[in-house]
């Protein structure tokens, strides 16, 4: 399995798709678009490595996110279908830091207990959206996490908008290739994004 307890990968499903975007979490910060400024990670190190991932399981957009204005994306892994996903090789203590500030918390440096997390599969450190860690899969012998909510039949669906949407499309061409067609296609097929997003709106959202 490796060492767990010095490097992790950590799966992005959504706006940290694009790298600029999650380098806020390491670096501190306030992404365009975004309302929120993010302390960053104690450990302001870039990560190891970056790759293109595909999760088991289902992404879709909801809640009204505090920081974007709109629905954010969420990952239901019980759900059918594929979704893509990017993956930093990340230290467990910044990891930590990350899950930390996604749950609106200030980051301490101390990492989680990753050994017991991917001994058990999931880990639920609280109620919140972000709160629940899944153990999606290995890469090269280390694990690869991500977080999501808890409860995926209560959360309510909701659009994103435009700068949300156009930061996870950024990722979703730069590390997986995709045309702006294909990311707009992958986008509409998310729950959540349509009726209220159409095809032709959110292409000129992408391709900006």
């Amino acid at each position: 399995m490796g060492n767990v307890t010095e490097q992790i990968w950590y799966a992005a499903y959504g706006s940290n798709m694009d790298a600029t975007r999650f380098g806020y979490y390491l670096r501190g910060g306030r992404p365009d678009g975004a309302a929120r400024t993010l302390p960053g990670s104690l450990d302001r190190s870039d990560p190891a490595d970056r790759r293109p991932v595909e999760l088991d399981g289902a992404v879709y957009f909801g809640w009204e996110s505090p920081t974007w204005g709109g629905g954010i994306a969420f990952y239901d892994p019980d759900a059918g279908g594929t979704s893509l996903g990017v993956a930093y090789l990340v230290t467990a203590a910044q990891f930590a830091d990350v899950a930390t500030q996604e749950m609106h918390r200030d980051p301490t440096g101390d990492p989680l207990d990753l050994v017991a997390l991917v001994a058990a599969g999931r880990l639920v450190l609280g109620p919140g959206r972000y709160e629940t860690l899944h153990v999606v899969g290995e890469v090269e012998g280390v694990s690869v996490v991500t977080f999501t909510s808890s409860v995926h039949d209560e959360m309510p669906l909701n659009p994103p908008r435009p700068a949300y949407v156009s930061t996870m499309a950024r990722g979703l061409v730069d590390a997986h290739g995709l045309s702006v067609d294909e990311a707009v296609d992958y986008l509409l097929a998310r729950p959540g994004c349509t009726p209220q997003w159409s095809r032709d709106d959110l292409h000129r959202v992408v391709a900006a």
